[in-house]
């Protein structure tokens, strides 16, 4: 299950929700409760091993991505 950030539209808070893809239920804002949210963009972080064992983290965010292409990303 993908972890999603939204803007609450009427309070502005941000936050983040744990949204199952089976469960069609809108979110909430956990601080006033409104249903008037907006899913943000969000960059991602990883964290893999090298060949070698060493730990490598990193992050990505991509300015040139189309919606069938994201082919200008680089970690």
């Amino acid at each position: 299950m993908p972890i999603y950030e939204y803007d609450c539209l009427k309070c502005e808070n941000v936050f983040d929700e744990l949204v199952s893809n089976s469960d069609k239920s809108p979110v909430a804002c956990p601080s006033c409760k409104s249903r008037r949210v907006k899913r943000r963009f969000s960059t991602f972080g990883f964290r893999s091993k090298s060949e070698s064992g060493e730990i490598r983290t990193g992050s990505s965010s991509c300015s040139g991505c189309t919606a069938t292409s994201c082919a200008s990303c680089k970690p």
